[in-house]
């Protein structure tokens, strides 16, 4: 599978990335995305900078810093990433994902800096944005960073043109600080969430770092790079990173586990994500019996597959969507998307039993996870399903997970199978992952209602 991993901290890496379900059936698909994971774990080397990339560094130095997430208790380290200063009281910005097991533990773990030139201090966290994968830090005493300057955002009204140099700041793998020069192309193109491509390359322990162009203002906060690829990385954009900062500049520090506040923030997510997603039509999956529900690819990414040539049997097709990313809670944790598949069948050269053998195993073969220190056990109800008298006629599996810890939300899967013909059938499955309970209703509704006969077809055989 491929992965795309996040510039996250040396020793923990975020991951947006959305792997593809366990998929039953005659034969696997390709993946339907390739993930995202924080850059800590691939670690191109890093080149050596251009004249430009070294004036960038030398202006920024001072107010780049090392963040380290150690044991309350002692000093091992839980993760390590990178931040930035953004104000002359001591405020930093740097990845959600780097500090990610402080906010979830505040009484198990603390925070650090270290500067270029060895200052050192300890650091508090005032506030997230999970969705965004941010978090704002402020220095315990901020007096021995008052006279280092503070990192300046490029103004919304200057926007980058694409190709423009961009230069990444942060400290790769551990082993000082560095500057890797690259490209931007633009935003991610079909993602939900607004995020920079970045043509350069970006190593583990540069999460949170800046990015900056050629006068050091910052563009975008280091986050995620592609596993299968060069030159393939990511940055958060820079408003999101200024609102926090705005926005969260005078909370106090936090002091209890901040699941309550996740959970918030990822309900306004996705009530976003739902409307955006049912407000698109379905597109039509070519079959020439039935209707059945391929979603838009507007924040999603679909692959296509088929029996292999001269393959005897059971024939079928089968297409598999996905988002792109996900949004990263901690290292057993992501959330945030949707993914949609179907499989038609063809089983008129097995004739009735086989079909129905196969066609039954294939349905049956469906898993939905069990109990786990995130998640209740699924709770399911199967049933037979018809939208009128003279409906396609369907069996429908829904089972809904509770987060244990984020109060609200659910994870929710629809199994689909049509029950009209003999040795010939099409199923399907949708996955929600962080949704209301309102909101997994209303996308099984949905998703149900986009099976159907073709206009024109017989109501049975």
């Amino acid at each position: 599978m491929h992965l795309i991993q996040r510039a996250a901290p040396a020793a923990a890496l975020t991951v947006l990335a959305l792997a593809a379900s366990a998929q039953p059936g005659p034969a696997a698909a390709p993946p339907a995305s390739a993930p995202v994971l924080p850059s800590s774990i691939a670690a191109p080397a890093v080149p050596t900078p251009s004249a430009g990339g070294q004036r960038v560094y030398d202006s920024a130095r001072q107010r780049l810093v090392q963040v380290r997430t150690l044991l309350r208790q002692q000093d091992s380290q839980s993760s390590v990433g990178s931040g930035f200063l953004v104000s002359e009281q001591g405020h930093f910005i740097t990845n959600y994902h780097v500090v990610s097991t402080m906010a979830l533990q505040p009484q198990r773990y603390r925070l650090v800096y270290s500067t270029d030139d060895g200052q050192r201090g300890v650091l508090q966290l005032l506030a997230v944005d999970v969705v965004n994968d941010l978090a704002l830090l402020k220095a315990a005493d901020p007096a021995p960073l008052a006279a280092r300057g503070v990192m300046a955002f490029r103004p919304a009204e200057q926007p980058l043109g694409r190709g423009e140099r961009i230069f990444s700041l942060g400290n790769p793998l551990d082993v000082g600080f560095a500057v890797v020069e690259g490209a931007y192309n633009g935003l991610v193109e079909r993602s939900f969430v607004p995020t920079i491509f970045f043509g350069g390359s970006l190593s583990s322990g540069m999460s949170g770092g800046p990015a900056v162009d050629d006068r050091g203002r910052v563009i975008g906060i280091n986050v995620a790079s592609r596993r299968d690829g060069e030159q393939v990385s990511f940055l958060v954009p820079a408003a999101p990173a200024q609102a926090l900062f705005e926005a969260h500049r005078g909370d106090a520090p936090v002091t209890q586990p901040m699941q309550g506040e996740i959970a918030r923030q990822l309900l306004a997510h996705q009530q976003k994500l739902t409307d955006a997603f049912i407000a698109l039509p379905w597109r039509e999956a070519g079959h020439a019996r039935y209707t059945i529900p391929v979603p838009q690819e507007n924040f999603m990414r679909c692959w296509g597959g088929s029996t292999p040539p001269g393959s005897r049997g059971l024939e079928f097709e089968r297409s598999d969507c996905a988002m792109d990313s996900r949004i990263y809670i901690d290292g057993s944790l992501q959330t945030g998307h949707f993914s949609v598949r179907h499989e038609a069948y063809d089983g008129r050269s097995l004739g009735a039993l086989r079909f129905a053998e196969r066609y039954s195993s294939s349905f049956q073969n469906e898993g939905f996870g069990q109990k786990t220190r995130q998640l209740t056990a699924p709770a399911c109800r199967e049933a037979e399903v018809r939208q009128a008298p003279d409906a396609l006629p369907l069996r429908a599996v829904t089972c809904l997970r509770a987060y244990r810890k984020l109060p609200g939300l659910y994870d929710m899967s629809v199994l689909v199978a049509t029950l009209d013909g003999s040795t010939t059938g099409a199923q399907g499955r949708f996955n929600a992952h962080g949704v209301s309970w309102d909101n997994a209703l209303r996308l099984a509704d949905h998703y149900l209602k986009g099976f159907a006969w073709q206009p024109k077809q017989p109501a049975s055989r």
